[in-house]
């Protein structure tokens, strides 16, 4: 027979991106609160090396690019100002890398149709 196990509760925060136990309500709160780690094995290579180095983990946003967080605020400030409606506003952008993906998935996730030349 299929054992069915409930899962623990789990919390859906709609104002900040994901944590331990929590679940975004759409795509677009994963931008952000990127994971950082320290270079350990970087700074014990060389004798006299007192600097701790971190790095930022970019490939851990939703499109694996620094260009997730450009995509979302073009749209959002576009959004605030009145300039774009999801569903009505076909938006148009000149580029064919990484931040031409990270639009695409903004505009995917908010409703919009996106044309990259």
């Amino acid at each position: 027979p299929l054992r069915v196990r409930a899962a623990a509760s789990v919390e859906v925060n709609a104002d900040v991106g994901v944590h331990a136990g929590h679940i975004a309500p759409d795509a677009t709160k994963l931008i952000g609160n990127t994971p950082m780690v320290y270079l350990n094995s970087v700074t014990k290579q060389g004798p006299g090396c007192y600097a701790r180095v971190a790095c930022k983990l970019e490939l851990m946003q939703p499109c694996c690019s620094v260009k997730d967080r450009i995509a979302y605020s073009m749209i959002e400030a576009a959004e605030q100002q009145g300039l774009i409606t999801p569903g009505k506003t076909i938006l148009v952008e000149p580029t064919s890398g990484n931040t031409g993906v990270g639009l695409a998935f903004v505009a995917a996730a908010k409703g919009y149709r996106l044309l990259l030349t």
